[in-house]
């Protein structure tokens, strides 16, 4: 049974479930069902910004917002109104994520599946208190805020960093290097190198589920639409390093 059968979208406010949101843990009989929240990244809506280390680290430009339906305006209408009562009501806004995790373990728990939600898709926002609420979850998500590699993690937050060879955030990115968290890098070209910086380099675009990716990798990801176009380090060219 597929997933848009198992799950209806339209009873979430704020997350939604895709068609392929169904996963197996290899080498165990876990099967995840995926939620996810999808904002307006950076400062795409006035008056507010959900990434905040978008400049330094030069992602605004080759942003994936815009990627798949992410051009649809449907889609940017409904990403934009989250956006806004994110930013004119934040109270209402956590509620009605807290609201809908709670609809989604019920829905999880009805069909023998574990639930796995990323609170930023194209965002940064610290959803650490929410996440700390649900143990029983599994939260990942990519993440710029490199103080974070220094915060206590809950066990049920997946984190992956994401890097950026811009100078600025590049410097400030050291730290990370030496712990066993997984480092996300978008090179360009059509073939991923076997190792960066050290690490074993893994293939992200094969699945976006980074919660089930081995510690201490780099998951590298090819650079797509705008990303293929960056000068600005943001992305890593292996022909000029």
């Amino acid at each position: 049974m597929t997933t848009k059968k198992l799950f209806n979208s339209k009873s979430y406010n704020l997350l939604s479930v895709g068609s392929n949101a169904k996963i197996k843990k290899e080498g165990t009989n876990e099967e995840y069902i995926i939620a996810s929240l999808s904002l307006m990244p950076a400062d795409k809506v006035e008056g507010v910004n959900l990434c905040a280390m978008a400049k330094i680290a030069g992602c605004e430009g080759p942003c994936l917002e815009s990627a798949g339906r992410g051009s649809m305006p449907t889609v940017i209408d409904a990403r934009t109104r989250k956006t806004e009562l994110y930013r004119d009501n934040r109270a209402a806004f956590m509620s009605m994520v807290r609201g809908d995790i709670f609809a989604f373990i019920e829905d999880c728990k009805r069909y023998g599946v574990k639930p796995a939600i990323r609170l930023n898709v194209l965002s940064d926002i610290n959803f650490m208190p929410i996440i700390k609420e649900f143990p029983e979850v599994q939260f990942y998500d990519y993440t710029k805020i490199i103080s974070r590699h220094k915060k206590d993690i809950p066990e049920n937050y997946h984190l992956t960093f994401s890097y950026s060879n811009k100078p600025k955030y590049r410097k400030l990115f050291k730290p990370v290097w030496n712990t066993r968290f997984n480092i996300a890098v978008v090179f360009k070209g059509k073939e991923l190198p076997e190792t960066y910086k050290g690490r074993k380099v893994i293939n992200g675009d094969i699945s976006d589920h980074r919660f089930l990716d081995p510690a201490g990798v780099v998951v590298g990801l090819l650079a797509k639409g705008k990303a293929k176009k960056d000068n600005s380090g943001f992305t890593i060219d292996l022909q000029t390093i």
